[in-house]
């Protein structure tokens, strides 16, 4: 009987791996999103079996081609759930090996994350939204690096690109990415930032000077008013996707209509199974806003 293997912990076999296309494509896909469970890569890869398809994550995990992050198992329930993947040293070198660039990652640095949940939080997020366009033929997902290909040479070449707004650090979004909506031979977008607040931040505070959700949302409120977008990422429109906890979203909506650009922002309750699963309801369903008709993504 074979040993059944920690999920926690690397042990080498020794076995030899031979790559195969699926095993790039999930490589690539974990360059494109620093941190995905298995189940979302498994969405994005496809396969019969899941369960096979999980034991060859736990091959390319314990034989150094995929890291699973040692922080995911600080949580308590964490070993019942998906087992969180990033890219080991093996899968940076067959994609640097690949003739065609490796998807680029939409954000997040290469860096150690001081904030891994926010930062997979992030990750399911954006991914669960291109999952679920995934195979629409009138529908496309439209990346941060394509975006950023077609920006203003100034900001292709700053440190900082993804920064809109210089005070007082500069207003990022979690992340940045859009969708094309194709009809009748005709192409049109929308464009989206992400926030992605697991109510570690204040929703307000009496000191002005220092980080709020509210402040950031007025910095975004003053980005749209005055189009900043246009000129810094040189896309038409900017969309603001509030994801955050149920009873947030209320507070948010109630404590929000001095936001002169009441349209361009939408809420949204986070998933409760967002880590065990995609979610698509993300892109399904309508969002919240602060005028009372709610906005559909999907149209």
């Amino acid at each position: 009987m074979i040993a059944r293997r920690s999920r926690q912990r690397r042990i080498r076999t020794g076995k030899s791996i031979e790559i195969t296309t699926r095993d790039i494509a999930i490589f690539k896909w974990l360059s494109r999103y620093r941190y995905l469970p298995s189940t979302y890569l498994h969405a994005f890869c496809g396969g019969l079996s899941e369960k096979r398809f999980i034991e060859r994550l736990g091959d390319l995990f314990h034989e150094g081609f995929i890291d699973r992050p040692s922080v995911q198992w600080e949580t308590a329930g964490s070993r019942h759930k998906p087992a969180i993947h990033e890219l080991g040293a093996g899968a940076r070198r067959i994609l640097a090996e690949q003739d065609d660039l490796p998807m680029k990652r939409t954000w997040l640095g290469t860096g150690p994350q001081r904030q891994f949940r926010h930062a997979l939080m992030i990750c399911e997020i954006v991914a669960s939204i291109e999952l679920a366009v995934t195979g629409h033929t009138e529908r496309r997902f439209v990346t941060w690096p394509e975006i950023l290909a077609k920006a203003p040479s100034a900001t292709r070449a700053a440190a900082r690109p993804f920064a809109i707004a210089a005070e007082p650090d500069g207003l990022v979004p979690d992340a940045l990415f859009g969708l094309e909506y194709a009809r009748e031979g005709k192409s049109a977008y929308r464009f989206f930032a992400l926030e992605a607040d697991r109510m570690t931040m204040p929703l307000e505070r009496q000191n002005k000077m220092q980080t709020s959700l509210a402040a950031k949302l007025a910095m975004y409120d003053s980005v749209i008013g005055k189009q900043t977008y246009r000129g810094r990422w040189g896309i038409p429109n900017l969309l603001v996707l509030v994801v955050t906890a149920p009873q947030r979203v209320e507070a948010l909506i109630r404590r929000q209509p001095a936001l002169s650009a009441h349209a361009n922002f939408l809420f949204k309750a986070a998933p409760s199974t967002l880590q065990m699963r995609p979610d698509t309801s993300l892109y399904e369903t309508p969002w919240k806003r602060l005028t009372p008709e709610p906005l559909d993504l999907t149209g």
